[in-house]
């Protein structure tokens, strides 16, 4: 068992880190409670905390899961069925995923995958034009877009 290398923290001491934590980036409920088990803080005083950040606005996961979709889609490039799978991963409510997913706007979305493979075929050595189809394919699967959308922007634009 991982002992508590952390002074003991009132609940005050620990409702104040965890406002910072959570004004420093949007969190999801998993994180804070993580992050509350982390500084030794347990049991009813743990529900209090969370319970308090969620009224005064801190926690708020239908927030999270937009600002989380949004994010992934725009920095990292992923696709709707990776950004679902992290947001599951994360227990939050089909509501807020949903909320989540809709934060990414499908003529954006067909864009990107446009932008991904144009440039993926740019670098691709493989001179097998059936083999260089599949690789493309494989990178836009591995970053979580569908399939489908992928094979048919492939056949538009001729790579």
């Amino acid at each position: 068992m991982k002992r508590n290398k952390h002074k003991y923290l009132s609940k005050e001491e620990a409702l104040s880190k965890l406002q910072r934590y959570c004004a420093y980036q949007e969190r999801c409920h998993q994180e804070v409670r993580t992050k509350l088990l982390d500084l030794g803080i347990y049991g009813d005083i743990l529900e209090e905390i969370i319970t308090e950040l969620i009224i005064d606005n801190f926690l708020n996961e239908e927030r999270f899961a937009k600002s989380y979709a949004r994010g992934k889609f725009v920095f990292k490039k992923w696709g709707r069925i990776k950004i679902k799978q992290e947001l599951k991963l994360r227990k939050l409510s089909a509501y807020c995923i949903k909320k989540g997913m809709q934060e990414i706007e499908d003529d954006d979305y067909q864009k990107t995958i446009e932008e991904l493979l144009k440039k993926k075929d740019k670098y691709e050595r493989e001179t097998d034009p059936y083999k260089r189809r599949n690789k493309l394919a494989r990178y836009l699967i591995q970053k979580g877009y569908e399939s489908a959308l992928i094979w048919k922007t492939i056949k538009q634009l001729e790579l």
